[in-house]
């Protein structure tokens, strides 16, 4: 490995970097044994997005076992997790029967696929057929996005193997069927061997070059140096001598000059047992060189795309043959299907890719369906903002809900004092009742989650452990059937917290603004509360956006899908967990509320 790899972060353009993430293991790992250091690596990463000043808005990840490590931050941070698959196990298996037992291969990727929140592939047979085949309800989570053709920056002036290899060749004259892929067994390459091999008549209309990797030895796995050897082993057979290259090393220039040179008359071949995708046939086609491909997996559909070539069974090596010959024997043929790609190429274009790429990126920023806002020092405050609030809800048509420690009545007489707009529901008493409208313009409590709070509370039990306690209550109409309240600072709140554990008793303690205390059947709070009320609407949690400012409004901004701290937020809510659709703004009271619905895309509506 190259120094470069060393280094922990590597600028490529203005936004875009390469960041290396280190693990106790420092040797080079074949990808079988990368499954014991995932664990490593996970920690690694998620201490690197905890590191970071912004977290990203979305993860985008290849491989199943990426999707694995990907996940892992999603559960702390809520980042949306996008899954590109690349040769799936069920299809490893099904082609190669000697494939070795990757039965927790394909479980991974089954969890990979029913966990992302999209999943992107290259063409319509792997939406259609390969991801199905691991029965996963998809829905309309499969977006098929064809990836572009490498941009090669070589120069073929620079390589010298064309050079090289034509000194080998007893015929250098000769057209070239070329052939670039990965030694191993799935891509079939000893069979165009021995399809070149059978056929007399194309052997003497063409030499053979296959570029199998970089096959000197380094960093080869066990099957890659099998399948060179065979591959040598047929080469070394008297009529082959001088007639087929398989070059140990090339670069980027080596491929680029070999492209051009099969572009004077000769042919490309895929004959893999199964592929995936295909890029080196829209390289091939952008080089203008004719192709036989194999009629498994992606290939299928570029060439059906792109019309420069001929598809064939794969296990079937004379086909193989035919086909070649085919295309070397009519000139007016390969012609016809060398320029046939040029007005369909831009379909396989990486500004294409990266279009709709970031268009579904954007889509996964779910936009909050409820708004739910404190209201002291949230929403009052600061009279402009207030304003603003108000004209902004008279406008904007999404749902509204107040949460709030106050009382019902307490918090309906605040929002006419600070002309703020009607809720469609009120949370009061810090999360203990949800209050419902009913259609004579009156207000009921809702049951439902009066009896869910009931589960697990003893309010006897708990106001006998804490009347032992030092406490200054507050006023007994701030109390409620699930809530009980009491003046004091943090410390006090830890004294109640750890009376009530000794004690064997459910509560919820919060502590907020600095001097109130507030002790909630277990299952309250202001989340709880929200959870309730978007569920009878239709909406989970992650639909919701909060916004708030004190240490009572700290368990709805952590569990909403949207998060509002506003710019005058108490200490409580330093410590609120960095995650996806956490927004610290800058502005104070309803103006920070503001802020933070213009940064989700809810602001006023243009005039």
């Amino acid at each position: 490995m190259g120094a470069e790899y060393s280094e922990p972060s590597v600028g490529l353009a203005s936004g875009v970097t390469i960041d290396r993430l280190a693990t106790p293991c420092r040797s080079y790992l074949e990808k079988e044994a990368l499954a014991e250091e995932l664990p490593a690596f996970a920690q690694a990463f998620t201490d690197h997005l905890a590191s970071l000043s912004e977290l990203p808005d979305v993860i985008h990840a290849h491989f199943a076992d990426a999707v694995g490590v990907a996940l892992q931050a999603k559960r702390l941070f809520g980042i949306p997790v996008v899954y590109t698959p690349h040769a799936l196990g069920i299809d490893k298996w099904r082609q190669d029967d000697r494939a070795p037992a990757i039965g927790g291969r394909i479980a991974a990727e089954r969890h990979a696929l029913a966990s992302a929140d999209a999943i992107i592939v290259s063409s319509r047979q792997e939406a259609s057929e390969q991801v199905r085949a691991y029965g996963v309800e998809l829905g309309a989570r499969v977006h098929c996005i064809p990836p572009g053709v490498p941009q090669r920056q070589a120069d073929a002036a620079e390589s010298r193997l064309v050079e090289q290899l034509e000194e080998r060749f007893a015929e250098p004259g000769k057209r070239i069927i070329l052939a670039i892929a990965r030694p191993v067994r799935k891509k079939n390459i000893a069979a165009l061997l021995r399809a070149y091999a059978a056929k007399p008549a194309l052997m003497a209309r063409a030499n053979l070059v296959i570029l199998a990797g970089q096959s000197d030895g380094r960093h080869s796995s066990v099957e890659e140096r099998q399948v060179v050897d065979e591959l040598r082993r047929i080469c070394a057979t008297p009529d082959l001598r001088h007639r087929v290259a398989l070059p140990p090393t090339h670069g980027e220039a080596d491929v680029v000059a070999l492209y051009r040179r099969a572009a004077a008359g000769g042919v490309f071949v895929n004959p893999a047992l199964h592929e995936p995708f295909g890029l080196t046939l829209i390289e091939a086609a952008a080089a203008g060189v004719p192709v036989v491909a194999t009629r498994h997996g992606g290939p299928a559909e570029i060439v059906e795309t792109l019309g420069h070539g001929l598809l064939v069974d794969p296990s079937d090596e004379a086909a193989i043959g035919d086909a070649c010959l085919d295309l070397l024997s009519d000139a007016n043929r390969h012609a016809r299907l060398a320029s046939a790609p040029r007005d369909r190429i831009d379909h396989y274009s990486w500004a294409n890719y990266a279009e709709h790429s970031v268009a579904l990126y954007a889509s996964l920023r779910r936009r909050p369906r409820l708004l739910v806002c404190d209201i002291d020092g949230t929403l009052t405050g600061c009279e402009t903002g207030a304003r603003a609030f108000a004209a902004w809800r008279a406008e904007r048509q999404l749902p509204f809900v107040v949460a709030t420690g106050r009382s019902f009545p307490a918090a309906r007489s605040i929002l006419r004092n600070w002309h703020l707009p009607q809720p469609d529901a009120y949370i009061v008493d810090v999360g203990t009742r949800i209050m419902l409208p009913v259609p004579n313009g009156a207000w009921r409590e809702c049951p439902l989650y009066a009896q869910r709070l009931a589960e697990g509370w003893d309010r006897a039990a708990v106001m006998a452990v804490l009347d032992g306690l030092p406490l200054t209550p507050q006023p007994p109409a701030t109390n409620g059937p699930y809530k009980l309240s009491y003046f004091g600072g943090r410390r006090d709140a830890e004294v109640i917290q750890k009376a009530l554990v000794e004690a064997g008793l459910q509560a919820r303690v919060i502590h907020s603004h600095g001097r109130l205390i507030d002790v909630l059947a277990p299952g309250g709070g202001k989340a709880a509360a929200i959870a309730a009320y978007a569920g009878q609407c239709g909406m989970t949690l992650a639909d919701c956006a909060a916004a708030g400012d004190s240490g009572n409004d700290l368990d709805m901004l952590d569990a909403c899908g949207h998060a509002i701290v506003v710019g005058n937020a108490d200490a409580d809510l330093d410590g609120l967990r960095r995650r996806h659709g956490l927004r610290r703004v800058a502005a104070r009271h309803a103006a920070g509320v503001m802020e933070g619905l213009a940064a989700l895309g809810l602001g006023p509506a243009e005039a």
